[in-house]
């Protein structure tokens, strides 16, 4: 089974990635977690290009090629072996994210994010998406009670986060076979319940 986590950065979609999987290894299941951008030698290097401060003048174009080259590379080497091999994959993001980000938020025509992101990932879709939703002013709260310091994806503008949930939102309405809406101010047990609950509903041996 393919799992995906969404939301934006201090949703908590990390949090809980990292549970389920903690959850399915005590359940002695054969389990992954990867994040993107990231997973592999070669996206990790990408990652380290995208987060990089330093890179103000990237266009939005540039940012999604890379962040589609990091995806094919993980999907091709990680993803879909471990699939074949009978594994749950849960990713922390996924194509998803480009469509948010770059497409509602970077403005990308949305005929171009999607033929792209289907070349990236090789039609392979999610089974269920996890979409961890919370506003920016929660966002910022939760940044400045952690004294988080900002990467470059994190220091746009808060009009253009604004437009990344609006895109998420919009997602999980336009796939609601696939989007599972989670509330990102309820506690972690609770999110955890309902997306383990969720899961045991899709798949039996959860």
């Amino acid at each position: 089974m393919f799992i995906t986590f969404e939301g934006i950065d201090l949703s908590g979609k990390s949090t809980q990635a990292k549970l389920l999987y903690d959850y399915l290894r005590r359940k002695k299941k054969k389990v992954i977690l990867v994040r993107e951008p990231g997973g592999t030698a070669v996206s990790e290097k990408i990652r380290d290009i995208l987060l990089d401060k330093s890179l103000k003048k990237m266009f939005s174009l540039t940012e999604f090629l890379l962040f589609s080259a990091s995806r094919h590379q993980l999907t091709e080497e990680v993803i879909k072996p471990h699939l074949k091999k009978g594994y749950f994959v849960i990713c922390d993001r996924y194509y998803d994210s480009s469509t948010a980000y770059q497409g509602y938020g970077g403005k990308i025509e949305m005929n171009i994010i999607k033929n792209i992101n289907t070349i990236a990932s090789n039609k392979l879709n999610p089974d269920i998406t996890f979409f961890v939703d919370i506003d920016m002013k929660e966002s910022a709260k939760r940044r400045y009670s952690m004294k988080k310091t900002k990467d470059r994806m994190e220091s746009k503008k808060v009009d253009y986060f604004n437009k990344v949930i609006k895109g998420y939102r919009s997602l999980a309405k336009l796939h609601r076979n696939r989007f599972v809406l989670l509330d990102g101010k309820r506690t972690i047990e609770e999110l955890q319940n309902d997306i383990l609950n969720t899961l045991k509903k899709k798949n039996k041996n959860v």
